[in-house]
């Protein structure tokens, strides 16, 4: 099944808390098959997953159900969500992003544009645990300061090498 397809890169495991309103969705399960510690919670929004040590919310929304539901009380639940994480994703899920769901996502940025949620649409449950675990484990600060290291060391490097450099070097 979808669950058992998504495989953790490393050993990395994190907590998370989630809301109890996902407790039998296939996201929740793919992150218990990888090791993640969960923590259910009435406290937060209803489809949230957060990762504390890494800084990131997740607002799961099957893209189906919210196109059933009146685009006010979405941007509502939304900005309520963005109101509470700094650092704030959407995760539209839909097997096939059509015309209405691309609809739908371009009115979420305009209304949301300046603020601090991102969208990402997704296909399914794999994809969903791929993107927010990758996302939550680069924002995490042990490899966050790693990506930091690398990069530094990358600029470095073309800075040292840099015929551009070495030209103006010369002058």
């Amino acid at each position: 099944m979808a669950a058992q397809d998504a495989k953790p890169d490393d050993d990395w495991s994190t907590t998370v808390i989630v809301s109890s309103s996902l407790q039998d969705h296939e996201v929740i399960a793919c992150l218990q098959n990888q090791q993640h510690k969960i923590r259910f919670s009435e406290s937060v929004l209803t489809g949230s997953i957060i990762f504390p040590l890494s800084g990131v919310a997740f607002l799961l929304a099957n893209a189906q159900e919210v196109l059933g539901t009146r685009r006010e009380a979405i941007f509502d639940i939304i900005q309520q969500f963005t109101s509470i994480h700094r650092n704030s994703f959407l995760v539209i899920v839909a097997a096939l992003h059509g015309p209405e769901e691309w609809d739908f996502i371009f009115s979420i940025q305009l209304r949301f544009l300046g603020s601090n949620l991102k969208v990402i649409p997704t296909h399914n449950s794999v994809e969903t645990v791929k993107s927010i675990l990758t996302i939550a484990k680069a924002t995490s600060k042990p490899h966050l300061e790693s990506i930091r290291d690398r990069l530094l060391q990358a600029k470095m490097y073309i800075v040292e090498n840099s015929p551009v450099w070495k030209t103006l070097d010369r002058i």
